[in-house]
């Protein structure tokens, strides 16, 4: 087991969380343990309500937790399948706003390799869906590989492109210690809503026309699309095992990404899940990944 503690980046309330092994095909699961009887969440794109800001989970009793994009992307980037993850109230902590914390944690406790398949969907044909000029698709590759493009007004983070090939611990060493990002005048709206309350220059990176207000600047040049990349693995992840396919995301959110999943899901022969043989689990994201790996990162 390993535990985790911080805030919530939109409740501000302090939180913990622990992650613990889970049998093999178990898949991962999140418990709230400040609740009594509540049902445990299954990480499931199809538990997912309309929430532009972070993604939440809802269970059929109402029980929800929030913000769990980065933990996800945290353990389908280091080859998790199968984790129970406890959390004592009703949103995960932002930590430093990136999934390196998750990621070091996990690598530090050591991961258990099970004797059992691999399964993982396969991408068979395109699927794609738009929304106010943004959009995202995903179609047929021999891994998970990623294209992704934002563009912003402000000429701090402006257009900005990246495309990773997931495998062999790419996301540890490229994409996992990118961090949030937000506009000025979005961190005031935000407040005036009543979220926000836990972000700081300590767990999100503040941009303010060219000028970046978090002490320290950015990690990476790019690090605002990485970052759209990490919350990208972390959506997809709820599709319920890996994914063999290319993801291509421009100015895609938390709710296209997940519409892309319930559209995959909707249309017939677009996917299907296959047992995977040692060169495709050779190329899923954290197979092979190591402590080390950690060390390319802040």
């Amino acid at each position: 087991m390993v535990s985790f503690v911080g805030v919530g980046l939109h409740s501000g309330r302090p939180a913990r969380v622990s992650l613990l092994p889970q049998a093999a095909n178990v898949g991962i699961w999140f418990r709230r343990t400040d609740l009594d009887d509540a049902e445990m969440i299954p990480a499931r794109y199809d538990l997912v309500p309309q929430s532009r800001l972070c993604t939440r989970l809802i269970a059929e009793d109402g029980t929800e937790v929030s913000t769990v994009e980065h933990i996800m992307a945290a353990l389908v980037g280091s080859g998790i399948h199968n984790a129970l993850i406890e959390v004592d109230g009703p949103e995960l902590p932002i930590l430093d706003g990136s999934a390196a914390p998750f990621v070091r944690g996990i690598l530090d406790a050591g991961i258990q390799r099970q004797s059992a398949p691999i399964y993982a969907l396969e991408i068979l044909q395109p699927v794609r869906v738009e929304e106010d000029g943004a959009w995202a698709e995903l179609t047929p590759a021999d891994g998970l590989e990623m294209d992704y493009t934002i563009d912003f007004d402000d000429a701090a983070i402006g257009r900005q492109q990246r495309i990773e090939n997931l495998a062999n611990g790419r996301f540890v060493r490229e994409l996992c210690d990118s961090r949030t990002f937000c506009r000025r005048s979005d961190v005031e709206m935000m407040h005036q809503a009543g979220l926000a309350l836990g972000g700081t220059y300590d767990n999100a990176v503040v941009v303010d026309g060219d000028a970046v207000l978090s002490p320290g600047g950015f990690r990476h040049a790019d690090e605002a699309v990485r970052h759209k990349m990490l919350d990208a693995l972390g959506d997809l992840a709820l599709a319920g095992a890996p994914i063999l396919g290319r993801y291509t995301g421009y100015r895609a959110g938390h709710m296209i990404t997940n519409q892309l999943l319930r559209a995959l899901f909707a249309k017939p022969g677009a996917v299907r899940l296959v047992e995977c043989t040692s060169n495709q689990a050779a190329r899923l994201p954290g197979v092979g990944v190591k402590t080390a790996d950690l060390a390319h990162v802040a």
